[in-house]
């Protein structure tokens, strides 16, 4: 084992990766198996350096005092020329030529310290903690990639300097307007370099999904299990032995009076969000360091909503319509979800380089469709991914199941519904409820701060939310199941406690997020990043690290049992959270290592367990 050579606690100077700049660090710890130090500068960043990257006090000044002087190559040619009898006196006034020639020397030293400056100005736009996390994962670090991109700048601008070079060599110099005319070309290419690097540096390079040919598949592989789930739920026996379910007619998937119908829920759904009801809020900083407002007044249109909706009962409007032509309406949102996510990407295309989406900038046609190309599509103050994300799809599946219960009492001839069914509404409306009474809180969230609105959310959204999430109180129409009151009252207790935890994490989080210094907050102990940001690693956040996920798994656990243990169809929701929420875990897990590097590595340590404690 090699000996450290420096030891905890003792300031030195750092470099900063990506430059040629040292700056006073203290050294904090040492890790043996990936020789690298980890350093803390003044203003509280952590980073892991090499010991390369590290220098004494002592050497260092020494070494800029030695620059600083002159040497003794530089004292003799003073010497020299100080004898020579062509060199004028002291006093004297400079020659026209010898002014020329100190001009041109000047500019020549203010373009290659242009040149300097562009190299240091990459190397900080690159993220320190993703510096650390790529030397952890083995991959080349931003120094490494810095020094691609200088040479790149250097073919880029050769040119123009070895031009000035000869010039000045041969005293062949230009007019003066030939010289502005250089000068004015130069500056151009300068810049014309900048945009491209950065153009370059902002395409996603890690694809999810499977790639291109995974979200290739995944467009015609979501539609295809809504609708094989929705035709097993009608079967007799909905046994996965039965397959495949008879597939109907294709005539009978399409009625234009349907899909007018959800045309109609889609656009009141949009006015009740433009409504000038609910306060205005900011959401986190952009790239660009810009805020969009949102106006919060979800909760309002589902009281709208409830409203017409009660409205239509007491008209002794039909509403187990919707379970009449269950596939019907399918098939329209998934139509009218396919052409909405073409609008997008069409639009995409015109939208400027900093409003494009971390994740859906790949280049890649097919995978940008699938993610989501623009991050933030608005028309005026209208935001199309926030509206979709609650609205049309969240309070739809409450009127889906209402719908269930509906046509339950109408088939089996019951004055009230079954036990089981009040059960599973009364779950899933508190879930969207609470969903739509803390709305704020999903501005918090990757959907809105990292994934661009594509065919992704946009089926999610209006197809998968109303149609596979009602999918307990659909099997309840065709199989009803009768449970005992203390089985009923076990299933309510385990609903409770997933809801606890889900919400009481999700407020932990999003109130710390909001405001780290509020008094309310002091008892919650966290874990400094070089982003300025901090982790929690008390109450729900030391638990596992992913608290939320796990009480999302228990209530979806209490929302199918009311539906029995005679198929496994009804547990598919179980099975599909599960598998959704450990890609989420995954894709949060090396987000955070990218992001917040060191300090990650130290809450992983602390907090080892990812959503369910000494297991998972």
């Amino acid at each position: 084992m090699p000996n450290r050579r420096f030891a905890d606690g003792e300031v030195v100077m750092g470099r900063w990766p990506g430059s040629v700049l040292y700056y006073e660090v203290q050294v904090t710890s040492y890790d043996d198996v990936s020789h690298l130090y980890t350093v803390k500068y003044k203003d509280g960043t952590e980073l892991a350096l090499k010991e390369s990257d590290i220098r004494s006090q002592s050497s260092f000044k020494h070494r800029k005092s030695q620059s600083s002087s002159s040497s003794p190559s530089r004292r003799s040619t003073s010497r020299s020329r100080s004898r020579s009898p062509g060199r004028p006196a002291k006093g004297r006034r400079r020659s026209s030529s010898q002014s020329r020639e100190h001009k041109d020397d000047k500019k020549k030293t203010i373009q290659e310290t242009n040149l300097a400056l562009l190299v240091l100005v990459f190397s900080f736009n690159q993220k320190p903690s993703e510096n650390n996390t790529r030397r952890y994962n083995g991959e080349p670090d931003s120094t490494e990639r810095n020094e691609t991109s200088c040479i790149i700048l250097e073919q880029k601008l050769k040119p123009d300097l070895e031009i000035e070079r000869v010039l000045e060599q041969y005293s062949l110099h230009p007019r003066k307007e030939e010289k502005k005319k250089e000068e004015r070309h130069l500056e151009k290419k300068f810049f014309e370099t900048i945009k491209t690097i950065e153009k370059a540096s902002s395409k996603t390079k890690e694809l999810e999904f499977g790639g291109r040919i995974g979200t290739f598949m995944l467009i015609f592989f979501l539609p295809a299990t809504v609708f094989y789930l929705l035709l097993m739920c009608k079967q007799d026996d909905p046994s996965l032995m039965n397959f495949p379910p008879p597939l109907p007619a294709l005539e009978s998937l399409w009625e234009a009076r349907v899909f007018g119908v959800f045309l109609l829920w889609f656009f009141l759904q949009a006015l009740f969000y433009l409504l000038p009801i609910g306060k205005v809020v900011e959401g986190l900083p952009l790239s660009n360091g810009r805020k969009l407002q949102y106006r919060i007044n979800g909760f309002y249109a589902f009281i709208l909503t409830a409203a017409a909706i009660g409205a239509l009962l007491y008209f002794q409007f039909e509403l187990h319509y919707l379970y009449d032509h269950f596939m019907q309406f399918a098939v329209s949102a998934a139509a009218f979800s396919m052409a909405l996510s073409i609008y997008l990407y069409i639009r995409s295309l015109k939208a400027p380089e900093e409003e494009l989406a971390p994740g859906g900038n790949s280049g890649y046609f097919v995978y940008d469709f699938f993610t989501g190309h623009e991050l933030n599509p608005r028309i005026g103050s209208f935001d199309l991914k926030y509206f979709c994300e609650l609205r049309p799809g969240l309070i739809g599946w409450i009127v889906i199941n209402l719908a269930m219960l509906l046509a339950e009492m109408k088939i089996h001839n019951q004055s009230m519904p079954s036990l089981s069914m009040i059960l599973v509404n009364s779950f899933q409306l508190l879930y969207v409820v609470d969903a739509l009474w803390n709305e704020e809180a999903i501005l918090t969230t990757m959907d809105i701060t990292h994934d661009g609105f594509g065919f992704m959310l946009a089926f999610g959204d209006l197809v998968w939310v109303p149609f596979v999430y009602s999918l307990q109180a659909f099997y309840l129409v065709g199989h009803p199941t009768a449970i005992s009151w203390p089985v009923a009252a076990a299933i309510i207790i385990l609903n409770c406690i997933g809801y606890y935890i889900f919400r009481s994490a999700n407020s932990q989080k999003n109130n710390f997020r909001r405001n780290p210094a509020d008094p309310k907050l002091a008892c919650l102990k966290f874990i400094p990043t070089a982003t300025g940001k901090g982790l929690l690693v008390t109450g729900w956040w030391g638990f596992v690290r992913h608290p939320n996920y796990l009480g999302d798994i228990i209530m979806a656990l209490a929302w199918s049992l009311p539906c029995g243990f005679n198929h496994i169809l009804p547990y598919f929701y179980v099975i599909y959270f599960i598998c959704l929420l450990v890609h989420r875990e995954a894709r949060d897990e090396h987000h955070c290592k990218q992001k917040y590097g060191v300090a990650w590595e130290r809450y992983c340590q602390r907090v080892p367990y990812r959503i369910f404690p000494y297991i998972y």
